[in-house]
């Protein structure tokens, strides 16, 4: 299987919003915000497992609440308020990434807990396999979003505390069902209500767990 490289990559990045490196999400002004702040569950001191069930099949997650806290807590947040269960992968670029966690299958927009501080570090890569959160063109603006990268998306990581610079927040890794991420990233796609890359047939996300 062939996958983009990383000039593609770049090039791809440019078309889809005008400024390199960014994943932006579609029309982020419009995005539902709630005011009050997400409630911080208690984590373990190494890896969580966690379990995605999709209409196309499984995927095991591997999360690193050791090298970005916050985004770990904050994810685990929405696994267990179930906040995901329903939802859809609504962006989906082969050789490059799915992105999911927000819409539901008519497209409308989940209300949010309040963003969080950004914790990408440029010694955790945005490899194929591993899960980043997803936002918009500002570093502290991440809330439920997140994209599984499907190939090596080394423009995508932290090289300076600035808007351009900044990067995705890499939290995990999937450990089972890189199988399920290709598939998904083969679906045919369309520019649905505005929306570019979505799946003419949604791909369900229908729920997803801790292990324990």
């Amino acid at each position: 299987m062939k996958y983009t490289t990383p000039l593609l990559v770049i090039a791809l990045l440019a078309s889809l919003t005008g400024c390199n490196f960014i994943v932006k999400n579609p029309n982020p002004a419009d995005r539902p915000v709630a005011e009050e702040p997400a409630p911080v569950p208690q984590l373990p001191e190494k890896t969580v497992t966690v379990f995605i069930t999709t209409s196309e099949g499984n995927i095991t997650l591997e999360l690193w609440p050791e090298k970005s806290p916050q985004t770990v807590e904050n994810f685990l947040v929405y696994v267990d308020e179930g906040f995901y269960d329903g939802t859809i992968f609504h962006r989906v670029i082969p050789g490059f990434m799915i992105q999911g966690g927000g819409f539901t299958p008519r497209l409308q927009k989940k209300v949010t807990h309040a963003p969080i501080t950004n914790e990408a570090r440029s010694d955790v890569k945005n490899e194929r396999g591993t899960i980043a959160m997803a936002r918009t063109d500002k570093p502290h603006s991440a809330t439920a979003q997140f994209f599984i990268n499907h190939a090596n998306n080394y423009p995508l990581d932290h090289v300076s505390p600035t808007d351009r610079g900044y990067g995705y927040c890499v939290f995990g890794k999937v450990t089972k069902g890189m199988d399920v991420v290709d598939a998904i990233a083969r679906v045919q796609t369309a520019t649905i209500n505005g929306r570019g890359d979505v799946p003419v047939e949604p791909v369900l996300i229908e729920s997803i767990r801790r292990a324990d």
